[in-house]
């Protein structure tokens, strides 16, 4: 699934990676190399869908961090037969894949799941009916 199709299906996560990307640029702004004009059109242009898609897309690896911060860790595994595979979580997979890119791929695929579960309210059942 591309990055676009991830920030689709999944809203809630896709809000706190926007989130996150959002503070890493605020983050960059406290540099004084960084002109004003360019800090301020910035922020009046925000983290749109289709440019975190791209980034996404471009290196997933970047969203460890985010994932790292809900309590998603994603482990990179290298076996001697020169393929990837991962860890999420404390969930092993079982499939293998040729580049560490294609493992990060389907891991944030993943990962996007996990979080939005997380982060979507659960029904209370009423225990008084």
């Amino acid at each position: 699934m591309e990055g676009l199709e991830l920030l689709e299906k999944y809203p809630l996560a896709a809000k706190v990676v926007k989130d996150w990307f959002m503070e890493q640029m605020l983050e960059s702004f406290k540099d004084e190399t960084v002109p004003e004009g360019f800090k301020q059109y910035m922020l009046e242009q925000g983290v749109e869908n289709d440019k975190v898609a791209k980034m996404i897309d471009a290196n997933p690896r970047m969203l460890l961090d985010v994932f790292d911060e809900n309590g998603i860790v994603i482990e990179t595994l290298l076996y001697p037969s020169k393929e990837f595979t991962v860890i999420i979580g404390r969930q092993p997979t079982t499939n293998f894949w040729k580049t560490r890119k294609e493992a990060e791929l389907f891991a944030i695929e993943a990962a996007f799941e996990i979080l939005e579960e997380q982060l979507t309210p659960k029904e209370e059942s009423n225990e008084n009916e």
